[in-house]
């Protein structure tokens, strides 16, 4: 599918969160890329937050991101691990689960095209 070539805007303040456990998230949707701040609260664990919303054991979604503020583990089905802070940019293939680290929250602006286990 060809981009669109007008330019595009949307306000991701103006957006109300949708909120699972301690994980919110907020998508501003631009013609082709939905563009998504998710914020991992203290404590939060996709595994204890959204695996019962997503229905599968863990997160079976692709995600690249741009990590804003915090720090946020991820464990792979293959036992592979790493932590990504502020600054990082992170893809994450399918069979996931992730954690928020510390006593911050973790911040990250998601670009993504399709679907995601937050839509309705």
């Amino acid at each position: 599918m060809p981009a669109n070539p007008a330019m595009q805007k949307a306000a991701l303040l103006a957006v109300e969160p949708d909120v699972h456990g301690l994980i919110s998230k907020k998508t501003a949707q631009l013609d082709g890329v939905a563009v998504t701040e998710v914020t991992f609260g203290v404590g939060a664990k996709w595994s204890s937050d959204l695996k019962e919303y997503a229905g599968t054991d863990l997160c079976e979604l692709p995600h690249v991101a741009l990590v804003t503020g915090g720090t946020l583990a991820v464990s792979m089905v293959d036992g592979s691990y790493e932590e990504f802070s502020a600054g990082d940019v992170m893809m994450l293939p399918p069979g996931h689960d992730a954690w928020s680290v510390g006593d911050t929250a973790c911040t990250f602006i998601e670009f993504s095209v399709g679907n995601d286990y937050y839509a309705a």
